[in-house]
């Protein structure tokens, strides 16, 4: 493939996030507003459609894809709790101090919805925007009044419920297929991130390149997410022939994970060898390619056009030259199997890279099987509990500490705005608080940032609207599309949420309101924005979770999977068959390990945003989750030499190194024991030299030595791991003698 210039890259950048799938929800949310508010004005008035529409804003921020069973309840929990706090709020209009008593405990009461989690957030937004808007509802002193604002809330959002549900379900086709896209691009960007690994020692050392460790873990978290999130959609009922590809090509981006994951294997060594520079660049060379075909494999999904052949890399595998003359040693020497056993896992990857590519083209058939035994098991579960709930009430829980931070930070909010000598618009201070203030202080930076500057620009794209004099058609159409970007990228790109957000409300407020210039309302609502994240700002250092608090918890939680997933990866089951009940088991600790580790790395992440003082231990943070791939790279390998090379094993020559080493591992990773003071691996290590060619050869010296490394590994990943919590609990204990 010829490389692309500029021009082309920006157009194929725009191109991709239009047709996103959060662009694609922004769009159906934004046709919802302008459908029910359009046909309430029509047939009710205006002042029924404004109501109304605070009906639909609330119930827009959960609105995300999701699997078609459970959409429903899933928005249902923000019109229940947030209806009686908008009539609340609308019965006490006209007493300032009794409608702020009401506040704060309800704010509190919205923000423990954090205990849900992720699915959590979008309830606390939704419950909070019912109480903020309702207070820019014209006062009405008349109980009737009230009842009738509330009626029009309520058609409004029980309308928008039926239109999300009914609009995700025709959806679901294309959320599959761009969730199975977006989790394409995540695996490329791993893959080029994995190439630049190939770049031999000298030329890295020439360029002066940044460790890319840190951009790994970053990338494995990230798609470990958005795998997460594809498997809720693509994995629910794979009943048609469609379904099931898109699921088989899911479930192939996993092993290409795994093979990507043992790329690391071995490659220190390898580059350190004089000789093979060349044999490091075809290699890294064939992962780009191989990155850019992903990529133009996720395009062609996302247009709804048939993919275009690539043809296979292994012509170019087998003509890579292993030794210094240009000929596979007769000695099989150990560099030379290095780099053999590289280029093997290559071209798994190649492999795999053409079933995906032939499953998008409907040339092969999906694996029927393991798609459908497979999809129940690793889809979220989409019902509401009150488990989560019951661990909360604790000192040191966020989600309790966060409630409490932001109740106390809108309580000021609201003082300050009644005391500020415009307050036409107080709500608006609130409403700054309810999208900045989050429950980690590098959230709650990144988006008082964007807030700002995203009010400053939208104060002057509004201004420049409202100065122009557009039709009432046209302020309508531009509102709408203000609501489709600000829904679409909440998440993924803050600031054009923010921009959008301040267009969509000054435009609101010109046409359903009768008050102040609009001059007055733009300036007006660059200052409260900026009063607004200023509190939030502060606010966020009030009774702080940091980042430290939770460390040690993940660490245990990441340490419990590694070790189930060494118990399931080591079993004897593979020399058999491949049965699916094994084989399940394996993919579920499998995928609490990445989840595990992306949790840990996420947490890691945001807690270089926090003062230095409150930072956990970093260097051994990093050198444990780097263990931890390592870990499941080396389990990784030996499964797959069991799976491959069964018919060359037998039981009882494997039996018995596969028992030790799983116990060994566990008993490494033990959290239950005591902090490791020496420990030995206990499988025998065995040296390069009397290692023979895996490829044509008895292959049990090699798997007793990945065994031994993985037990070596282990030990070591314990040792980081209680030097973690050790720091913790010194820091803990100096901050409280």
């Amino acid at each position: 493939m010829r490389p692309q210039s500029n021009f082309e890259r920006y157009q194929r950048d725009a191109m991709r996030i239009a047709l996103s799938h959060y662009v694609t929800i922004g769009m159906s949310a934004a046709l919802g507003l302008l459908l029910i508010s359009g046909s309430i004005h029509l047939l009710l008035g205006p002042f029924a459609a404004a109501a109304a529409s605070v009906g639909v804003v609330v119930c827009i921020p959960p609105d995300q894809p999701a699997p078609k069973r459970g959409k429903f309840w899933q928005l249902l929990p923000a019109f229940v709790i947030g209806l009686p706090l908008f009539y609340a709020v609308q019965v006490l209009h006209a007493a300032p101090i009794l409608l702020g008593l009401l506040l704060v405990p309800a704010s509190f009461l919205a923000f423990l919805a954090g205990g849900w989690g992720n699915r959590g957030l979008p309830i606390s937004v939704s419950v909070m925007f019912a109480m903020v808007f309702s207070m820019a509802v014209p006062d009405h002193t008349n109980s009737a009044t009230n009842l009738a604002t509330c009626l029009y809330f309520t058609l409004g959002a029980v309308s928008y419920l039926i239109w999300a549900t009914l609009a995700n379900a025709a959806l679901n086709a294309r959320y599959r297929v761009q969730m199975l896209a977006d989790t394409l691009f995540a695996l490329a960007k791993l893959m080029r991130s994995q190439a630049q690994q190939f770049t031999p020692a000298m030329e890295a050392e020439k360029t002066r390149r940044a460790p890319l460790i840190g951009t790994l873990l970053q990338q494995q978290a990230a798609l470990a997410d958005q795998l997460q999130a594809a498997r809720n959609i693509l994995l629910e009922s794979p009943s048609t022939t469609r379904r099931q590809q898109l699921a088989d090509m899911l479930m192939g981006v996993l092993d290409m994970r795994d093979h990507m994951l043992v790329c690391n294997l071995d490659l220190d060594t390898l580059k350190h060898h004089p000789g093979h520079e060349p044999v490091l660049r075809a290699l890294r060379d064939i992962l780009q390619a191989l990155a850019q075909e992903i990529d133009a494999l996720a395009d062609a999904l996302l247009r709804g056009r048939t993919p275009v052949l690539f043809a296979s890399h292994r012509p170019q595998l087998e003509s890579l030259q292993w030794g210094h003359d240009g000929a596979v040693p007769a000695d099989c020497t150990a560099p030379a199997i290095l780099a053999m056993g590289m280029s093997s896992r290559i071209g798994h990857l190649n492999d795999d890279s053409l079933r995906l590519l032939a499953l998008a083209r409907g040339e092969v058939a999906p694996n029927v099987g393991l798609v459908r035994t497979t999809w129940q098991l690793f889809v979220s579960p989409t019902v509401w509990s009150w488990e989560p709930f019951y661990a909360l009430w604790r000192w040191n829980a966020p989600p309790l500490r966060h409630a409490i931070r932001a109740a106390l930070a809108i309580g000021t909010a609201y003082a300050v705005s009644l005391a500020l000598p415009w307050g036409s618009h107080d709500y608006w201070i609130l409403v700054t608080i309810v999208v900045v203030l989050r429950g980690s202080l590098a959230q709650t930076l990144e988006r008082r940032n964007s807030r700002a500057f995203g009010t400053l620009i939208g104060c002057v794209l509004a201004a420049l609207l409202l100065y122009a004099h557009i039709t009432p058609l046209l302020v309508l159409l531009m509102a709408t599309l203000a609501q489709a970007l600000a829904h679409a990228f909440a998440i993924r790109k803050y600031l054009v949420t923010a921009i959008a957000a301040t267009v969509l409300g000054l435009l609101q407020v010109q046409m359903l309101n009768a008050g102040p210039s609009p001059v007055f309302d733009v300036v007006e609502r660059m200052l409260d924005t900026l009063i607004g994240v200023t509190i939030a700002w502060a606010f966020s250092y009030v009774l702080p979770s940091w980042e430290r608090g939770q460390i040690a918890a993940l660490v245990k939680r990441a340490l419990t999977a590694q070790s189930r997933h060494a118990r399931e990866a080591l079993g004897l089951w593979q020399l058999q068959a491949v049965d699916n009940a094994p084989e399940l088991q394996w993919r579920l600790a499998r995928r609490e390990a990445f989840d595990s580790l992306s949790a840990l790395v996420q947490a890691t992440q945001r807690s270089l945003s926090e003062p230095r003082a409150v930072r956990p231990p970093l260097a051994p943070l990093g050198r444990l989750l780097a263990l931890s791939y390592q870990l499941l790279a080396q389990l990784t390998t030996v499964k797959t030499m069991l799976l491959q090379q069964r018919g060359r094993l037998t039981p009882h020559e494997v039996d018995r190194p596969l028992q030790q080493a799983a116990h060994a591992i566990e008993a490494a990773l033990d959290t239950h024991a005591a902090p490791l003071q020496t420990a030995q691996a206990v499988t025998t290590a065995l040296e390069w030299s009397v290692l023979g060619d895996p490829f044509d050869g008895d292959l049990s010296p090699w798997l007793l030595r990945r065994l031994h490394l993985a037990e070596s590994i282990a030990l070591e990943l314990r040792s980081h791991a209680d030097q973690v919590v050790r720091e913790l609990a010194a820091a803990n204990t100096t901050k409280h003698p």
